[in-house]
């Protein structure tokens, strides 16, 4: 009885918390609460225990490290999953949002390159606006309900899918400052026994995740960053039951990677990524002035968000379209199309996480590009709901007045 009356409410509201809109949400809360607090009373010990060392590690190093591992366990299980049997398992799938992320991933790298020629620390923060962020654009995405089809919604999915795929390259080929070779190594060996697993047919969770453990420790010593790691391991984990089917209608019964993906899905999104949007969204605007706003990193970022994410994804995608290459999604149109684009340029998480890489040791930068972070992604996000809000209204305006007969004729 007490399970029923306690556990079974707090599994639904875990359920609902989790949900893409929620969880975006939940995010979004975070970062705010995370600049309040930098910017009040409370701003010297927020700074001081995020910096304290806990071990080997501060503690801002564990979460993004540690905890982030588990979330790039969790994209590389969607990766994994969605390449095998999902939206992305036909190149004929692939074309549209594919070519679409390429052209949102090089667009704002060419501009914030653009922006800040010449200035080499800041040079190394090009790929911060590459990056879009699936669980705030998802959000969104959601809020808007069915002003964004079904169709765009799978496309922006697939598209972040694919992004995140491209982050990950990145980060392990541009943001790995030295290599030990013995340790990189061993971590091959663990990842070759990984593989062994899958093809031996192991389909118990367990091995799986406690040599995912020994490999962050490996990696990590080696010089690649940690959070890679998980999607190594994720890779290795099997989709397919013992006998080598794939699930059906979304059943993850014997499906070790679909057990392990629902089950960081419940979690991921209200534990992990607020706790790391609070620990890096932080940022006092004390001293803080215009020329701060108007830095060229802050504007790097900013408008690659925007600018870069909008005419890269949009036009990528049209000119795919265009040239007859992809697919319109079903039930969408050009305007529709754009506001998607638009929403692309909400990046934080994984931009957040590429520019704490990017400036290590750059306390000054690090505060321009969470700027630059802010501003474009808000802008982008108005933006786009504004377009999707002026759609429905003009769909609205041209629906055809039913009169009403008298009930006197």
């Amino acid at each position: 009885m007490l399970k029923t009356l306690i556990w079974r409410p707090f599994q639904r509201l875990v359920d609902f918390a989790s949900g893409s809109a929620t969880g975006g949400l939940v995010l979004m809360a975070a970062a705010l609460l995370a600049i309040i607090v930098a910017n009040s009373t409370l701003g010297p010990l927020y700074f001081d225990l995020l910096n304290r060392h806990m071990g080997p590690l501060s503690a801002l190093h564990w979460i993004n490290d540690g905890l982030m591992a588990v979330f790039f366990l969790l994209v590389g299980l969607e990766i994994k999953r969605e390449l095998i049997d999902g939206e992305l398992a036909t190149n004929r799938l692939r074309v549209l949002p594919g070519l679409a992320a390429l052209g949102g991933m090089l667009m704002p790298a060419v501009i914030y390159l653009a922006v800040n020629h010449g200035d080499a620390a800041s040079m190394r923060g090009w790929a911060i606006p590459s990056a879009t962020d699936i669980a705030f654009a998802l959000g969104v995405a959601s809020l808007l309900g069915k002003r964004v089809p079904l169709s765009l919604k799978a496309f922006l999915a697939a598209l972040a899918i694919i992004d995140d795929l491209g982050a990950v390259i990145i980060i392990a080929a541009f943001y790995t400052p030295h290599i030990n070779l013995f340790y990189l190594a061993l971590a091959i060996a663990v990842v070759v026994a990984l593989a062994g697993l899958n093809r031996a047919g192991e389909r118990r969770l367990w091995p799986y995740l406690a040599l995912g453990c020994v490999l962050w420790i490996l990696v990590r010593s080696s010089g690649v960053h940690a959070t890679l790691a998980g999607v190594a391991t994720a890779l290795c984990i099997p989709l397919s039951d013992e006998a080598g089917r794939l699930p059906s209608n979304g059943d993850c019964t014997h499906s070790p990677l679909l057990r392990l993906e629902h089950a960081l899905h419940r979690w991921v999104p209200i534990t992990v990524l607020p706790l790391f949007g609070f620990a890096n969204a932080g940022i006092s605007f004390a001293g803080l002035g215009m020329s701060q706003w108007f830095a060229s990193t802050t504007l790097g970022v900013g408008l690659g968000l925007v600018v870069g994410k909008l005419i890269g994804v949009f036009g990528t995608a049209w000119l795919a379209i265009r040239l007859g290459w992809a697919e319109m999604p079903r039930g969408a149109s050009q305007v529709q199309l754009f506001g998607t684009a638009l929403l692309c340029g909400i990046g934080f998480t994984m931009s957040l996480f590429i520019g704490t890489l990017a400036f290590p040791d750059h306390p000054e930068l690090q505060d321009e590009m969470k700027l630059g972070i802010l501003a474009g992604s808000i802008t982008s996000g108005i933006a786009a709901w504004l377009v999707f809000k002026a759609i429905a209204n003009r769909s609205l305006s041209l629906s055809p007045s039913v009169p009403v007969e008298s009930p006197h004729k």
